[in-house]
């Protein structure tokens, strides 16, 4: 028998997967997480367990309640909206930095994304693309060297995950977001820090619109 997941590994292994559940949606907001169900399904100890759930709600993702135990937090459209507009004005900053003090080997590795970018949209390969936006931005940030930038932005990103991805797949919405994430590539690409933090800031407002719109639209 496989000895359990426990310390540091188990945390970050357990705290990972329920990331990856919430986005893909087999955890939906409100959902009870029950320490010894979450054990048993990551195969973890309790500890690690409840290690992972307090790092989770120190990243507002989990809501643990006195004497009720912990579930996942529901975010409202009108937070989630509050969330992108921070998250804007830090990877506006990012941008900027990223543009004027990229190395060759980033700005080359920006170009080969929105390469796979383009590609992905044409294959209708939605993981993939989504898997690339989510590296474009992450090389972006880490392009800039704003470590406290980054640091805030994994804070807000937390909450966002469920509305990242029922964006992803909203149909049609690669093909939108493409031009607007190639924006920012050539502008981060071409050393143009005004223009890579309009790209952003253009981006970033249409997710806003997308939010608001989903909120608009009648459930199915």
């Amino acid at each position: 028998m496989t000895d359990k997941l426990t310390g540091a590994a188990g945390r970050e292994y357990v705290a990972n997967a329920i990331r990856q559940a919430l986005r893909s949606g087999d955890l939906v907001p409100g959902q009870r997480l029950v320490e010894l169900d979450l054990a048993e399904v990551y195969g973890a100890t309790r500890g690690a367990v409840r290690e992972a759930l307090q790092d989770l709600a120190a990243e507002d993702i989990v809501e643990i309640v006195p004497r009720r135990g912990a579930r996942i937090r529901a975010v409202s459209v009108e937070e989630a909206v509050q969330i992108t507009e921070c998250r804007s004005a830090l990877e506006q900053l990012c941008a900027r930095k990223a543009a004027g003090r990229a190395s060759d080997e980033q700005r080359a590795e920006l170009r080969r994304i929105g390469a796979d970018m383009r590609q992905a949209v044409a294959d209708g390969a939605w993981d993939a693309y989504s898997a690339l936006n989510q590296r474009l931005h992450e090389l972006v940030i880490e392009a800039s060297g704003q470590e406290v930038a980054r640091r805030q932005l994994d804070r807000l990103n937390g909450p966002m995950v469920r509305f990242q991805f029922r964006l992803a797949l909203r149909p049609g919405r690669p093909a939108q977001s493409l031009p607007q994430h190639l924006a920012i590539i050539d502008a981060v690409a071409g050393a143009d820090p005004e223009a890579a933090a309009r790209a952003v800031a253009a981006h970033l407002d249409d997710v806003i619109e997308q939010l608001r719109a989903s909120a608009a639209a009648p459930r199915v």
